[in-house]
């Protein structure tokens, strides 16, 4: 969740320009307020061990959703059609999924760490991605 909360953020602020397309919504205050308590909620929870791997069928189900709408909102932003950002932006939720989750599992295992000494760093990576790509679609 945190991909859309930056998007909503930068799209509110106008650092990201989705007027006059179907994803317009994301810039509204409300859809801001959502998505950001999710993306907090979402980094939280991720490290809980309760929570399933993210390459579980649904986690995976929602974040290649979630990635779409990021993707669509990023070409909406650069005039390019949405059904492109969607299909790249879900595929890349996938690989990322699974390349995260694989990277994470493998310092965990060879540094013998907590997995929270891992997984903030990966939060913080996370961020700074999305940030890029926002500022790339401008």
């Amino acid at each position: 969740m945190t991909a859309p909360a930056i998007i909503s953020c930068a799209a509110t602020t106008g650092w990201l320009n989705l007027h006059g397309s179907p994803l317009a919504f994301m810039g509204s205050p409300v859809t801001v307020v959502i998505t950001s308590l999710l993306a907090v909620g979402e980094l939280i929870a991720d490290k809980l061990p309760i929570i399933p791997k993210r390459t579980a069928l649904a986690p995976l189900l929602a974040r290649i959703v979630v990635g779409g709408l990021c993707g669509a909102c990023l070409c909406a932003a650069a005039h390019q059609p949405l059904v492109i950002g969607a299909l790249f932006g879900g595929a890349g939720a996938v690989a990322a999924a699974f390349g995260g989750y694989t990277v994470r599992k493998n310092l965990v295992s060879k540094l013998k760490i907590k997995d929270v000494l891992v997984a903030i760093p990966e939060d913080v990576i996370a961020i700074g991605l999305a940030c890029v790509l926002v500022s790339l679609a401008r």
